[in-house]
């Protein structure tokens, strides 16, 4: 396909000449004299890069710069200069342009700079290609996820979009109950057009002030009640109210929740007239809501009536084969929102895989953000990844297995595993020499070496002086297993 090349440039002479340098094979250049014309063609057509005049009537270079980015409009920029002005250049380039030109121009170099500019412009259209592709294949709704795990979560929620029964999603912090709640939400055919997700965190307020924001209240129900003021559940009328640490929310409140969802209806603080409940009632717990019940600390017959459909937000330990995509769409949400654009390096995405995320996906986002913002290159390596994410040691291998699973599946599950497992009792024994361990397991040094790639390991990680460096770190008991 054509890389298509915009000119801006008032000077019919400059036209002529930049028209001829950038004209060749698999280029198609488009030439206009201002800024304002330029500006109709990039909206219409895509343009892999713009070259354009400092100094243009009216709308200036610079200007056609800052209107591009406004526009969030996916294309390169290099700005060409008449006078060496130091000023112009940083400003251009802090702008976003790719580079500076001066005039005259020298033609060797200036083919070099748009080749350039078009071979960087191509990488970077392909890994938004890319984010759109993973995106659309392993996202639902605003979830993400590829591993069996979080299918199953999908599905589920698939399930119980046709119907407006009352779902719990347990699960613990970080792990996205809100994110599901959204995703029911969103699928549900039962729920009117225009009605609205409305979300109450239960343990943030006191008991008076919960019944308040939930029913509302009339004018002069309590001291400060100088108007009449309505509820989350009248807010949600038509829609889905999200009761988030329903597993904290006070035994007295409970009990006039637990009328609401018989009965379907409710009164304001200080109101005497019963009003219709008319909302889809989805409730997270980060507690375990049957200990509690049995524990005395959580009404049984409420925790019945929530618990109609469960749906369990697996921790990011149970789900490792998510984290690359995670990665992936983490790193690429940083750079929208104007952070620096970074790269991770396989063997800090090893480490990632084997740490066991007891903060979940939240951690995953914070740990990845601290990152970007700390990481002097465009690479993340290993050393620049939080102190506090210490890979844990690999349990050994056992063979517990899911006998339901397809045969092949678990066999291939099974040797991925074993192989794992081997490798990396036989890196610590040798530590980390490739040459030593394919003697010790009969292999070519390229065979090991390609088995490692693909299992995401990391051979310098024991190396003597990480080895000890492990060995002083806290270990952490999980199961290798990627769900």
């Amino acid at each position: 396909m054509d890389r298509r090349i915009l000119v801006v440039e008032d000077s019919e002479l400059y036209r002529q000449q930049l028209e001829q340098m950038l004209a060749g094979p698999g280029r198609d250049v488009t030439v206009v004299n201002d800024a304002t014309a330029a500006l109709e063609l990039l909206v219409e057509r895509p343009f892999s890069l713009v070259v354009t005049d400092l100094d243009l009537p009216r709308i200036g270079g610079l200007d056609l710069i800052r209107e591009i980015r406004g526009r969030d409009l996916p294309v390169s920029v290099i700005v060409i200069g008449d006078e060496p002005s130091v000023e112009s250049a940083v400003e251009a380039i802090q702008l976003g342009a790719v580079d500076f030109v001066l005039k005259p121009i020298e033609r060797e170099l200036f083919r070099h700079q748009v080749e350039k500019a078009l071979r960087d412009r191509t990488l970077t259209d392909e890994i938004a290609a890319l984010n759109t592709k993973l995106r659309r294949r392993y996202a639902y709704h605003n979830m993400l996820g590829r591993s069996r795990r979080m299918a199953d979560v999908f599905a589920k929620v698939e399930r119980v979009a046709s119907s407006s029964c009352t779902v719990l999603i347990a699960g613990e912090t970080g792990t996205g109950k809100e994110l599901i709640a959204s995703a029911i939400h969103q699928s549900d055919v039962t729920r009117k057009r225009d009605g609205r997700l409305i979300a109450v965190n239960c343990a943030a307020l006191p008991e008076h002030l919960l019944e308040s924001e939930l029913f509302g209240h009339e004018r002069g129900a309590f001291t400060g009640a100088d108007r009449l003021q309505i509820g989350r559940f009248e807010a949600a009328a038509g829609g889905t109210l999200f009761l988030d640490e329903i597993g904290e929310m006070p035994m007295g409140m409970q009990a006039k929740l637990l009328r609401v969802l018989q009965d379907g209806r409710f009164e304001r603080v200080g109101g005497l007239e019963p009003i219709q409940a008319d909302c889809r009632v989805l409730a997270a717990t980060n507690v375990n809501l049957a200990e509690a019940v049995a524990a005395g600390r959580f009404r049984s017959d409420l925790y019945y009536r929530l618990n109609v459909v469960t749906i369990e937000a697996p921790p990011l330990r149970e789900r490792l084969d998510d984290v690359p995509l995670l990665v992936h769409h983490f790193l690429h949400k940083m750079e929208e929102r104007g952070l620096p654009a970074k790269t991770m390096a396989r063997s800090t995405l090893s480490r990632l895989l084997r740490y066991d995320w007891p903060g979940n996906v939240r951690e995953l986002e914070h740990a990845i953000e601290l990152m970007v913002l700390t990481t002097p290159g465009p690479t993340i390596e290993p050393e620049n990844l939080p102190p506090e994410i210490v890979p844990r040691r690999d349990e050994p291998f056992n063979l517990d297995f899911d006998h339901d699973r397809p045969l092949q599946e678990l066999t291939d599950d099974l040797t991925r595993r074993i192989e794992k497992a081997y490798l990396a009792r036989v890196l610590e024994k040798y530590r980390g020499r490739i040459d030593q361990c394919a003697a010790h397991c009969g292999l070519s040094r390229r065979s090991i070496s390609e088995k490692l790639r693909r299992y995401q390991i990391d051979k310098a990680a024991f190396k003597p002086a990480n080895r000890r460096a492990r060995k002083a770190a806290p270990s952490y008991a999980a199961s290798s297993e990627v769900a």
